[in-house]
């Protein structure tokens, strides 16, 4: 038995919100989107959020490095902003590409970044310096997956995964893994989970990139795939403005998330967290809102 209840809608973002990222503290999350504004909000309070930071472009993605206190903001066609969500000062800005940026992951004291032009850019990041650039493909670079045998894996728009080593990035396979854009990717011990544009879920054996499994999963485009805490259940985010749960194990729908039923969106879901705090998943969306959800499951 699924219970699903909206604990909380968020609203105060001007414009389609795109991303998501965890905060520094469990109850805290940070937003960001077209409008260029960069927000915190407290899941222990139910008003608006705290503009942390403002940019002249929309945003994609954000990354945080934790132990430093550190928002990592990739304002499209600019490059990077660091921001110290502390102080709520800018620390630090890079200015590498005149494209959009899609994805960012943090190795150790290295920020790779995905990039419009299908370029994989290294940054030094405590010293803000462009240490290589990969040219990956033609295309959007989605997602960015570091795994735990330390390769980077990378979602395109040209329908691939490619597998790079690290740390010299060369590259060791290359599959077609859909009939369209690659959005999202989700590592669960030896089996990797890749969303996309075709709105298929996909099952391959991290190995050897070998697919185990093909799902028909929602109506148009997955935009994201997260998990949760405990790793038995999976959710993802479509253009078809619902969010559906899956148990990981029997590759099951188990419940749809939509307007109609439980409040949802009324356009693209575009992002998803699912947060050990309160186990509350959280997503946004075009309709320029964040829903927290709290989600009961019962065997």
């Amino acid at each position: 038995m699924v219970h699903i209840e909206k604990t909380i809608t968020y609203t105060g973002h001007a414009d389609a919100v795109y991303t998501l990222e965890k905060g520094v503290e469990p109850h805290l999350f940070y937003s960001a989107g077209g409008d260029g504004n960069i927000v915190e909000w407290d899941l222990n309070k139910a008003d608006s959020g705290r503009l942390i930071a403002k940019v002249q472009a929309s945003v994609y993605s954000l990354c945080l490095v934790p132990e430093r206190h550190l928002l990592i903001v990739a304002q499209n066609y600019e490059g990077i902003h660091l921001i110290d969500v502390l102080s709520n000062k800018e620390v630090g800005s890079l200015q590498f590409t005149e494209s959009a940026i899609f994805d960012m992951k943090v190795v150790g004291d290295l920020l790779v970044v995905g990039t419009g032009e299908g370029k994989l850019v290294v940054i030094d990041l405590p010293k803000l310096k462009v240490l290589h650039e990969v040219e990956v493909c033609d295309q959007n670079i989605r997602d960015i997956l570091i795994t735990k045998d330390n390769n980077c894996l990378v979602a395109s728009s040209d329908s691939f995964i490619r597998k790079y080593q690290l740390p010299n990035f060369e590259l060791q396979e290359k599959i077609q893994a859909h009939d369209n854009s690659v959005f999202a990717l989700l590592e669960k011990g030896e089996t990797l989970i890749s969303v996309s544009r075709d709105a298929r879920l996909k099952f391959w054996d991290t190995s050897q990139l070998k697919l185990s499994e093909s799902i028909n999963a929602h109506m148009y485009a997955i935009n994201d795939i997260v998990e949760r805490k405990d790793g038995a259940y999976l959710a993802t985010a479509s253009m078809d403005k619902t969010i559906k749960i899956w148990d990981y194990a029997q590759r099951k729908l188990i419940k749809v998330i939509d307007k109609a039923r439980h409040q949802g969106h009324l356009t693209s879901v575009n992002k998803l967290l699912w947060l050990e705090y309160k186990d509350f998943l959280i997503s946004c969306s075009d309709d320029r809102s964040i829903g927290v959800w709290r989600i009961d499951i019962k065997k």
